[in-house]
């Protein structure tokens, strides 16, 4: 299992409690208009009981060890939601993981998704003993592909249609990173607690 609260020099990473579900439909509110473009469940008629039955469901996930949601905050102002990343396996056998992410609107450009992604493959590589983490994004989602460009992923090419999004389908391209490259690339310096 990974750890439940990992710190990196700038951020406070953790997995949700369901006293998170404020700060969490705050997020989403601000940045519905930039999360609706690329994710399917972002929709303009998002709800605060959304975010409740995303906790509820997070939690349960960590029970069964299906998925691993996680809140990312700053250090310096833990009560601030600046977006979600997660992990969860695709293939037992592979020892493949994906990871997904989204950073508040307000806080993009910041180089938040590259530093929690960094942290959550620590986590993957280190003591979950994955392989391989893969990253679906979608096609035209240029700041996810810079985050990955950033990480040492390698494109591994374009899966066609690949998510249903406000009644079109999507192409989504297909990024890896193998544990070798992760270990060979990995700049930072990691604490986990819990």
């Amino acid at each position: 299992m990974p750890a439940s609260r990992i710190e990196t020099e700038r951020l406070l990473i953790r997995r949700f409690s369901k006293k998170d579900t404020g700060a969490l439909n705050d997020a989403i509110r601000v940045s519905l208009p930039d999360l609706n473009e690329w994710l399917p469940w972002a929709r303009t008629n998002y709800q605060s009981g959304d975010a409740s039955a995303f906790i509820r469901d997070s939690v349960q996930a960590w029970k069964e060890e299906r998925a691993w949601d996680y809140t990312i905050r700053h250090q310096d102002d833990p009560d601030r939601h600046l977006g979600n990343i997660s992990m969860w396996t695709v293939s037992n056998l592979g020892k493949i993981s994906e990871i997904g992410y989204w950073v508040r609107s307000d806080e993009t450009s910041k180089g938040i998704c590259t530093e929690a992604a960094d942290a959550i493959l620590g986590q993957a590589f280190g003591n979950l003993g994955f392989h391989k983490v893969i990253m679906r994004i979608a096609v035209g989602n240029n700041a996810s592909t810079r985050v990955a460009e950033k990480l040492g992923f390698t494109k591994e090419g374009t899966l066609r249609e690949e998510l249903l999004i406000r009644g079109n389908w999507v192409d989504h391209t297909l990024w890896s990173l193998l544990d070798r490259e992760f270990h060979t690339l990995h700049r930072g310096h990691i604490r986990s607690k819990g």
